[in-house]
């Protein structure tokens, strides 16, 4: 088994100077050698010395040697500018409003904080498996975009840049949404337009082709639920042909059925409605789809007062000490089915419209990322008018 180690990376900054960042399973080792040594301690968890005074550099450097090898440390010198630097750089550089803040992992463990967050299956996924990597820059917009820089590994010069997102998501080898890492040049201004001309159009395309798919995914599980039920309805037997004993029977599994559909509709609700704002049916081979759009948001409009129901329910048991059971939830949930089942009907029954517009409608060009509102769906038009007859596919 390898001995512990504490290492410390040296590199510098245009306003800070000298920058030490630690490193290893003994890293607080490290830290008290630099403290010793006369640097300073950032609210990051990075140490600087100034470099002004050449006379007091020296004496600076020559301390941390003594002080490191007092406590093990092992000290590297770094061929590229301080990271914290570069990122703000860039951020400053990029469509909109940007930050940069650098985050250090020095013990090995704090790396594998990345995975939940790392939406990437490119050179970054490999880097985080096969190499340690003990600080990174993450850039933020404000609005739900977040992306991780790091110094390319295994290369003198160049860096990585790829995307965090806090949503659940697949495997990403396995997901076709799911956008790759790029490798930025060391000058900031070519690295920020590298990130705006290719890397954020990319991103912005992955995430909408992912809220498409969630939206599909989730009408998918209705769809075979509602068919079933409409099956045993019509012919009185489950669906294994056994009869039903009671046909008051029915009313118990339309409950669980709103219920379950309740489940899925909440990611309709959450996706759809950005979406939609970008179809543009007349600009495609089936201007017919504006009359099934209309229907579609009328839909989410008519369905505003339930998700507005869920989420403030949701938030204030999140803020007292106690939950639902798990059939009051139910109970709540099956509310709220039947209260948008003609909502849900009509996305059945207009599905494949939206998914061609949705389709052609895949965002592109140098554009700052948006994240929307879970809670606002869209200008709510006169009442929903009852469901049509169930179309020939369900």
């Amino acid at each position: 088994m390898p001995n512990p180690t504490a290492e410390i990376i040296l590199t510098t900054s245009r306003h800070m100077g000298l920058v030490a960042i630690t490193h290893g399973e003994r890293y607080q080792q490290a830290n008290r050698a630099l403290e010793e040594a006369g640097f300073a301690r950032l609210p990051n968890g990075a140490s600087t010395a100034p470099l002004t005074d050449p006379q007091a550099a020296r004496r600076t450097a020559s301390a941390l040697v003594h002080h490191a090898h007092a406590h093990g440390a092992t000290i590297t010198t770094s061929t590229r500018p301080y990271l914290g630097d570069f990122g703000t750089e860039i951020a400053a550089r990029l469509p909109g409003t940007w930050s940069a803040e650098l985050e250090i992992y020095s013990h090995p463990l704090w790396q594998e904080d990345l995975w939940p967050m790392l939406w990437e299956a490119g050179e970054m996924y490999r880097a985080l498996e096969d190499h340690r990597i003990p600080f990174a820059s993450v850039l933020k917009n404000g609005l739900g975009t977040e992306l991780l820089l790091i110094e390319r590994p295994g290369h003198r010069s160049g860096y990585l840049l790829g995307a965090l997102t806090d949503r659940e998501q697949e495997d990403p080898h396995d997901d076709p949404t799911t956008p790759h890492s790029i490798v930025l040049p060391a000058d900031p201004g070519l690295a920020a337009r590298a990130i705006a001309d290719t890397f954020l159009p990319a991103h912005r395309r992955a995430l909408h082709h992912q809220d498409l798919n969630n939206v599909l995914r989730a009408l998918e599980r209705i769809r075979e639920e509602h068919q079933t039920l409409q099956v045993i309805k019509e012919s009185g037997r489950y669906s294994d042909g056994i009869p039903l004993r009671d046909s008051r029977l029915i009313g118990g599994m339309e409950r669980d059925f709103a219920d379950h559909a309740w489940l899925s509709y909440r990611a309709v609700l959450e996706h759809a409605p950005l979406l939609l704002t970008r179809c543009r049916p007349a600009a495609t081979p089936w201007p017919e789809d504006t009359a099934a759009l209309t229907r579609l948001r009328e839909a989410l409009a008519f369905s505003q007062d339930a998700w507005d129901e869920w989420n403030d329910l949701r938030q204030e048991l999140y803020s007292i000490p106690r939950t639902l059971p798990a059939h009051e939830w139910s109970q709540v949930r099956g509310q709220l089915g039947l209260a948008v089942l003609p909502a849900i009907e009509t996305w059945l029954a207009d599905s494949e419209a939206f998914e061609r517009q949705a389709r052609a409608a895949v965002p592109g060009g140098p554009a700052a990322l948006s994240a929307p509102t879970p809670r606002l769906l869209t200008a709510r038009p006169a009442p929903l008018p009852a469901p049509r007859s169930a179309p020939a596919h369900r």
